[in-house]
C-alpha cells in the first residue's frame, strides 16, 4: 500500500454522525429541525387549549357574517351588509393598489435620484444626498402623517368650489380638495371587455415587432426604425374596437318609473321647476345614461344614491324618491312589485325614452350640487389618504432605491463608459445602452427587498384612515368578531402570498435581463 493510497473504509457506524464531517452537518440540521417542530407543536397545542377553555374553537365562519361597517375606499362593489370576507377582499385590493402605485413611483424617483447623485454638478449631487439622508433617517410613519397633514391643511375644502367665482381644473373636470382629487370616470358599455382584448393584441404585436427588429439586428448589425410601426400596432386594435362598439351602442332605451299627482306619458310633462328625486345606483353605466336623458329633457333633479339596484327600488317604494331608472329588468314585473308594496299616495307611470349616445365609452364628470351638503357627485374620487400614503411610501422607498441604483452604476468598470465615449455615444445614450443594462444585475436583487418593505409598510395606512387589509380584517373585523387568532392567521397568509408573488415576478424579471454570453 503506497502512501497515497486511501485506507480501506469499513461499514457505517453511528459514531460517524458526530465525528465524520460528511454526516455531522446533516445531523445538526435534523436535530435542529426536530426541536423546531417540537416547539411549534407545543405552541399550537397551547393555543388550541387556551381557545378551547374560552369556548372559542378555531373557526373561519365569521367571514360569511355581515360586516356592518363601511369602507371609504373600494375598488369593487361593497356595502355594510356584505360579509367580512368581502370587506377583507376590499382591503386586499386597497393594499395591492398602494403597493403597485408605490413601487412604480418609488422606482421612477429612485432611478432619477440615484443617477443625479452621481452628477458632476456639485449642487445637484449635494441636494440628492440631502434628500436621501433625510428620508432614510426619519421613520416612514412620520412621513405618512406629515404628507396627510400637508394635504389637509394646504388644499381647499369642497365648499370652496361652490359659487360663481369658483372653478375646477382642466375645463371644469378636475377638482383638487383637502378630501381628495375628483376626476372624470370613463364608463364602458356592455362591450367593455373588447377593449381588454384589443390591448392584449396590441401588446402581442408590439413584442412581435421588437423581436423581428432584434433578429434583423443580429443578422445585419443594423436595427431598423420601428417606432411608426409600433405606434400603429399599439393604436390600431383599440381604435377598431372603439369604432366597432360605437356602432353597437348607438341606440338605447331608458325606462323610468315616475310617481306624481297625475299620470305622466312622457318626460316632457314633468315640470322643470319641481326637481324630482331620482333613485340611482352610484357608479353604474345605467345611472349615467339616466342622468344624460334627464339633462337632455332639461329636467332639474336631485339624486339619492344607493349601492345596489334592489336598494334603489326599495327607496322608490318607500317614497324617498319620485323617479326610478329601470336597468336590465322587465318593466311589467317591476311595476307589479312596486304597486304591491308601495307606500304613500301618488300615481305610478311608466315612461320609455329612446336616445342615442354614439359613443362606446362614456365619461362621468364630477359635479358639486348648488345647495345642500358640499359633496361632489359623479366621477372618481381619489381620496387624500390614498394620495398621502402612496406619496410618502414612494418618497421614503425612493431614497433606498437611489442608493441601490448608485451602487449598481458604480459597480460597472469605468472602462465601459470610456469605450462608449470613444465610439461617439453621448453620456445619456451611454447610461441607457451600456451602463444601466449591466447594472441591473446588481440593482434588481436588493430592489426586491425594497418592494417587499414598501408593501409591508403599507400596513401603516390606518394612521391616515386608509382602509387596507390591516384596517379591515386586522382592525374592524377583528374587534367586532373577537376572532383574533383567525384574523391574524389570514392576515399573515395574505401578506405572505403578496410578498411571494412580488418576489417571484422580480426573480423572473431578473432572470430575463441577465447577461448571457454568445
Amino acid at each position: 500500500m503506497s502512501a497515497t493510497t486511501d485506507p480501506k473504509r469499513g461499514g457505517f457506524q453511528l459514531s460517524q454522525l458526530i465525528y465524520d464531517t460528511r454526516y455531522r452537518s446533516m445531523t445538526i440540521q435534523i436535530v435542529a429541525l426536530v426541536f423546531f417542530l417540537l416547539g411549534l407543536g407545543w405552541l399550537l397545542n397551547n393555543a388550541a387549549q387556551n381557545l378551547a377553555a374560552l369556548d372559542k374553537g378555531l373557526s373561519f365562519g365569521f367571514l360569511g357574517e355581515a360586516a356592518g361597517y363601511d369602507v371609504n375606499q373600494k375598488l369593487v362593489e361593497y356595502h355594510n351588509q356584505m360579509s367580512h370576507g368581502r370587506a377583507a377582499l376590499v382591503g386586499v385590493l386597497n393594499t395591492l393598489l398602494v403597493a403597485v402605485l408605490g413601487c412604480i413611483l418609488a422606482t421612477f424617483l429612485g432611478v432619477i435620484i440615484g443617477v443625479l447623485r452621481l452628477s458632476n454638478n456639485w449642487v445637484v449631487a449635494r441636494i440628492m444626498t440631502f434628500y436621501i439622508e433625510m428620508f432614510r433617517n426619519v421613520p416612514v410613519l412620520l412621513w405618512i402623517v406629515l404628507a396627510m397633514a400637508i394635504f389637509i391643511e394646504n388644499l381647499p375644502a369642497p365648499k370652496s368650489f361652490r359659487g360663481d367665482d369658483a372653478s375646477m381644473w382642466f375645463s371644469e373636470t378636475v377638482a383638487v380638495t383637502n378630501q381628495g382629487i375628483f376626476i372624470p370616470r370613463i364608463m364602458g358599455t356592455d362591450y367593455w371587455w373588447l377593449f381588454g382584448v384589443a390591448i392584449v393584441v396590441s401588446v402581442f404585436f408590439w413584442r412581435g415587432i421588437n423581436k423581428w427588429a432584434s433578429d434583423k439586428q443580429d443578422r445585419s448589425g443594423l436595427r431598423p426604425s420601428t417606432w411608426l410601426i409600433r405606434l400603429v400596432a399599439l393604436l390600431l386594435p383599440v381604435l377598431v374596437v372603439y369604432f366597432a362598439t360605437t356602432a353597437f351602442t348607438s341606440g338605447h332605451q331608458r325606462d323610468f318609473l315616475v310617481r306624481s299627482t297625475t299620470a305622466v306619458a312622457s318626460l316632457d310633462e314633468i315640470k322643470v321647476g319641481k326637481r324630482p328625486d331620482l333613485c340611482f345606483v352610484g357608479g353604474s353605466t345605467s345611472s349615467l345614461n339616466a342622468s344624460r336623458v334627464l339633462e337632455k329633457f332639461d329636467i332639474k333633479y336631485r339624486r339619492k344614491k344607493y349601492v345596489t339596484h334592489g336598494g334603489a327600488l326599495e327607496g322608490f317604494i318607500s317614497g324617498k324618491c319620485s323617479m326610478l331608472s329601470i336597468a336590465d329588468a322587465d318593466m311589467d314585473q317591476v311595476m307589479a312589485d312596486v304597486k304591491e308594496n308601495i307606500n304613500g299616495d301618488g300615481v305610478l307611470s311608466a315612461v320609455s325614452v329612446d336616445f342615442t349616445t354614439g359613443r362606446a365609452l362614456q365619461i362621468d364628470y364630477p359635479a358639486l350640487p348648488a345647495k345642500g351638503i358640499p359633496r361632489f357627485e359623479g366621477g372618481t374620487h381619489i381620496r387624500g389618504s390614498l394620495i398621502a400614503l402612496t406619496l410618502a411610501l414612494a418618497l421614503y422607498t425612493a431614497a433606498f432605491i437611489a442608493e441601490i441604483v448608485r451602487a449598481g452604476i458604480m459597480a460597472i468598470n469605468k472602462g465601459q463608459s470610456e469605450a462608449a465615449f470613444a465610439l461617439g455615444l453621448r453620456p445619456n445614450r451611454t447610461m441607457n445602452l451600456v451602463v444601466l443594462p449591466q447594472a441591473l444585475r446588481v440593482i434588481i436583487p436588493p430592489l426586491i427587498s425594497n418592494y417587499l418593505n414598501l408593501t409591508k409598510n403599507s400596513s401603516l395606512a390606518i394612521a391616515v384612515g386608509y382602509m387596507d387589509i390591516t384596517g379591515t380584517l386586522g382592525g374592524i373585523t377583528l374587534n367586532q368578531t373577537g376572532r383574533e387568532m383567525e384574523s391574524l392567521l389570514i392576515l399573515m397568509a395574505i401578506y405572505l402570498a403578496i410578498s411571494l408573488t412580488i418576489s417571484s415576478i422580480m426573480n423572473w424579471y431578473n432572470e430575463s435581463v441577465k447577461l448571457r454570453e454568445r
